[in-house]
């Protein structure tokens, strides 16, 4: 088991290692296994990366958006029409954006489409953070579910199936369990997102580290 030490160390070299994030405004703390990153980054999408470091199992995320140079753009230059250019983006969405924070709004029926639609408003110029309230709402009756989600685990090369459980309830999925990464855990809920009828999935699993 890591030390608080170790473990702080080892999200500062994360760090460090991400091309499109600014170490040396990020700072870094361990309590008890859960890093604390605090500081300023100059655009939403280096937070966003900043949050995907691996190695803890919980981050406290207090890390501030202030935009500069050519990210610093008024509501009206941002681009919302970046909606529609994405592939697996939902036609009908609303995009209401409020001082550099943008809310979606509207109904979908695939989790992927929501996620895309997030997708293609975070990475744009004076983008502060990005509230996603889309819902979901799938053509597809729930049936079978639990099974389906087992058999993807299975086939899944990034998940050891063994160590994850899947409980359901209709068009709700519980994932519990343990495993060894923060990837391992969202390739679990990707492939539980993916089966048919699905509206909800609570991610419990644990990750546990040697």
């Amino acid at each position: 088991m890591k030390t608080d030490a170790q473990l702080q160390k080892d999200v500062m070299d994360e760090i460090k290692w991400e091309p499109c994030a600014t170490a040396a405004q990020i700072g870094v703390s361990a309590a008890n296994g859960v890093v604390t990153l605090n500081g300023t980054v100059g655009t939403y999408t280096e937070k966003w990366a900043v949050e995907k470091v691996q190695g803890v199992k919980v981050i406290a995320q207090e890390i501030t958006v202030k935009l500069e140079g050519i990210h610093t753009q008024t509501d009206a230059e941002t681009a919302l029409t970046s909606l529609k250019w994405h592939v697996w983006g939902p036609n009908d969405i609303q995009a209401i954006v409020s001082q550099g924070w943008v809310t979606l709004k509207g109904q979908v029926n695939w989790e992927y489409q929501r996620s895309a639609a997030y997708d293609s408003v975070c990475f744009l110029p004076g983008v502060k953070g990005v509230t996603n309230e889309i819902s979901l709402k799938p053509k597809a009756q729930p049936t079978a579910i639990k099974e389906a989600i087992e058999k993807a685990l299975v086939r899944s090369a990034e998940v050891d199936a063994g160590h994850v459980n899947v409980e359901t309830n209709g068009s709700t999925v519980t994932l519990s369990g343990n495993v060894g990464s923060w990837n391992e855990k969202d390739e679990a809920g990707m492939a539980a997102w993916s089966a048919p009828g699905v509206n909800s999935v609570g991610n419990n699993i644990e990750i546990v580290r040697v």
